[in-house]
């Protein structure tokens, strides 16, 4: 897991200074705003300047949070906040935002969110930031065996039993490691703890109900929230939706699937501009080329760095984004047609390495997952059930168990999932993607049917993964409008309202020479559009 997203917030814990009111509803009065205030005296955030050349107002905080919710006096640990604060006369309460992971930091998704929503939107609202518990700048912070992705790793196909057992060495040590290391933390890493912590949050800020912004996995994080706290959710936003019926295993087995597609849309891309990248016209001969080019990196890793494991966690982020595709077909044609590794090293070094961020996010990620539901515990079902996918559907398959594999020989025990069905919610605003393959198109729909007064506006034929505030303007028309009045679509089909996906990338031939320049040394450059930074910020594996 890579996370890029900028540290920003190092405020001292304190729970007492100024604080604004947070109203209930969409239009308070003076009167209601006081009354909110005097409610709030008792936990206070004081909010430090943590300003930005990006982020002018930017703000930080932290709040303390029982370890145990069962033992509320007991250990505390730390949150970390930022925020984005209202401006405008109407204010509508704080707007909670959340990229994902689980393992994403949000402190740098605030001030996106509220710099690429409408400023007449955006002025109504304290967007908030926050890392959830053991994640980036809330402490303690995960990190139970730094460096585990360090290239070059073994091939994550075993085709033979060295490469299953040494794999499995790999994953029995990371999740020993995480108990040994965490053995008093690691319980109460989880999602329902994390939901709690969003409520602690409400308290501290001195809000009756939040609203809530949350992509991919912080999808989940919003249907858990809302089923604990239904009386709390004025506003709830899910884009690129987790389905809670498969947590996570199953989840996990479906994603398999969707990134084979979406690799193979990548290819199908290539093919196109065949006058660029000289790969040919046929997708499926692309494709054949480029599992030649595995077979020779798990033999050779270029750069002494990129085998065939790091070469699949470099093109799996094309599966999120396309946006990866013109630095990804650039390193591809590099290496076949001219035999050239290093924009194939550049382009893992810039868009696949793991650093200490991502060794946070991963360690995050495998607590919160294995200890949410329960994982298969006989490797005997995880070796059928990936064979049985690495037939149909071999791209991502075998990465994605070992990514997952630690779930197996996990120290603490699991919990039972949460049925999200919800008829207590006011209206509910949906974003999904048709061919998203991080969640793929039935978790949208399973969730608008499981949140009865939810709607939902999908993409048709998109792939990215985190679609609003990402350059589709209908889409975040509807973002905007609920945001606005809390209006959402009504339709009478599987979705409410149907937008066209946003073009695909071309290839640097149509860009600037600065660009071109840039993806020729196989160099994504910096961030030129939204979907580029909101895709930083939501990371992979998210």
């Amino acid at each position: 897991m890579r996370r890029s997203t900028a540290v920003l917030c190092g405020a001292t814990v304190v729970l007492a200074g100024s604080l604004t009111a947070v109203p209930a509803e969409a239009t308070t009065s003076q009167s209601a705003q006081a009354a909110a205030q005097t409610a709030a005296q008792a936990t206070r955030v004081t909010w430090k300047k943590c300003a930005t050349d990006d982020a002018p107002t930017l703000q930080c905080a932290s709040v303390k949070v029982p370890l145990d919710y069962a033992k509320p006096q007991g250990r505390k640990i730390t949150l970390a906040l930022s925020r984005v604060p209202h401006t405008a006369r109407k204010y509508q309460g704080p707007l909670l935002v959340n990229p994902g992971g689980p393992g994403g930091s949000g402190l740098s998704l605030a001030p996106f969110v509220a710099s690429s929503l409408p400023k007449a939107v955006a002025s109504q609202y304290d967007v908030i930031g926050f890392d959830p518990r053991g994640v980036g700048k809330s402490q303690p912070a995960l990190d139970c065996k730094p460096g585990y992705f360090n290239p070059v790793r073994p091939d994550s196909v075993p085709r033979t039993a060295a490469i299953e057992k040494a794999n499995l060495s790999r994953a029995r040590a990371f999740a020993k490691a995480c108990g040994t290391k965490y053995a008093s933390v690691l319980p109460y890493i989880n999602t329902v703890n994390a939901v709690k912590d969003m409520d602690a949050i409400r308290k501290a800020l001195g809000a009756q109900k939040i609203n809530y912004f949350g992509y991919s996995y912080g999808t989940y994080l919003g249907q858990v929230y809302a089923k604990l706290y239904p009386t709390r959710v004025r506003r709830l936003v899910l884009d690129s939706i987790v389905d809670p019926g498969g947590v996570w295993y199953d989840a996990n087995i479906s994603q398999d699937y969707a990134f084979d597609a979406r690799q193979k849309a990548l290819m199908a891309w290539i093919a196109k501009y065949n006058g660029t990248y000289k790969l040919g016209t046929d997708p499926a001969k692309i494709e054949a080329k480029w599992y030649a080019m595995r077979a020779a990196l798990a033999k050779h890793p270029a750069g002494g760095k990129v085998g065939a494991s790091e070469l699949e966690d470099t093109f799996i982020p094309g599966g999120y984004y396309n946006g990866y595709w013109p630095t990804l077909a650039t390193a591809f044609a590099a290496y076949v047609n001219g035999h050239n590794a290093t924009p194939l090293v550049s382009a893992y070094d810039s868009i696949a390495a793991i650093d200490a961020s991502g060794d946070n996010g991963y360690s995050v990620y495998t607590a919160v997952q294995c200890r949410d539901v329960s994982w298969p515990r006989d490797w005997n079902q995880w070796r059928k059930d990936n064979w049985a996918v690495y037939k149909k559907a071999p791209f991502m398959a075998w990465n994605n168990a070992w990514y997952n594999a630690p779930c197996a020989y996990w120290p603490t025990k699991s919990m039972k999932p949460v049925s999200v069905a919800n008829s207590k919610l006011p209206p509910v605003l949906l974003f999904q993607a048709t061919n998203d393959a991080a969640t793929p198109y039935q978790g949208g729909v399973a969730v608008h049917r499981l949140l009865k007064h939810s709607s939902l506006v999908v993409e048709q034929g998109g792939g990215n993964h985190g679609i609003s505030l990402s350059g589709n303007a209908c889409l975040d028309k509807y973002l905007a409008k609920y945001l606005t009045d809390g209006t959402v679509p009504r339709g009478t089909g599987v979705a409410d309202a149907v937008c066209k996906k946003t073009a695909d990338p071309v290839p640097p031939a149509a860009a600037s020479a600065a660009a071109r320049s840039a993806l020729a040394a196989g160099q994504p450059g910096t961030a030129a559009t939204p979907a580029d930074t909101l895709h930083r910020l939501i990371g992979v594996r998210g």
